[in-house]
This record gives C-alpha cells, sequence and structure tokens, in this order.
C-alpha cells in the first residue's frame, strides 16, 4: 500500500516533536488558510499566534541560581 511509508515517516517525525498535535492543527489551518482565505476569518492570525505560544512554551529552562554557603553563627563553648 502507497500510505504505509508515508504513514511511517510522518510518525517518526511526530514522534520527535514535544507537541505533535498542536503541530498537526497548526499545519490543517495552515492548508485551510492558503485554500479557503476568505471562509476562515483570521485563520493566518490563529496560527501566528499558535506559534508564538509553542515557540514560548519550548524555550530553555533557567539554571537554578547558585548555593550561598552557609555561614556558621553558633557561638563557641568555653570562650
Amino acid at each position: 500500500m502507497a500510505s504505509e511509508p508515508a504513514q511511517s515517516v510522518i510518525e517518526s517525525f511526530a514522534s520527535k516533536l514535544r507537541y505533535p498535535q498542536l503541530f498537526f492543527v497548526l499545519v490543517i489551518l495552515f492548508v485551510l488558510d492558503l485554500f479557503i482565505p476568505d471562509m476562515i476569518p483570521f485563520a493566518d492570525e490563529i496560527l501566528l499566534g499558535l506559534l508564538a505560544v509553542l515557540v514560548g512554551r519550548i524555550r530553555a529552562p533557567k539554571e537554578p541560581p547558585a548555593e550561598r554557603p552557609v555561614k556558621d553563627v553558633t557561638p563557641r563553648e568555653g570562650g
């Protein structure tokens, strides 16, 4: 069957994505916007908004702040 190689390529690509459902929703909106631009108003704005959210969620995590050394404040005995 001709669709099996295409399906395996799509599945291997989607398995590497962090948000595969969002990616496919964006692709569908983009294709609809290309073929039916007047019937779906604001579809390109929705696409750009979702892409902005996606890019915002994928940024690298911040590094934790360096730990300060613990200061010993116990009083000395016998002094």
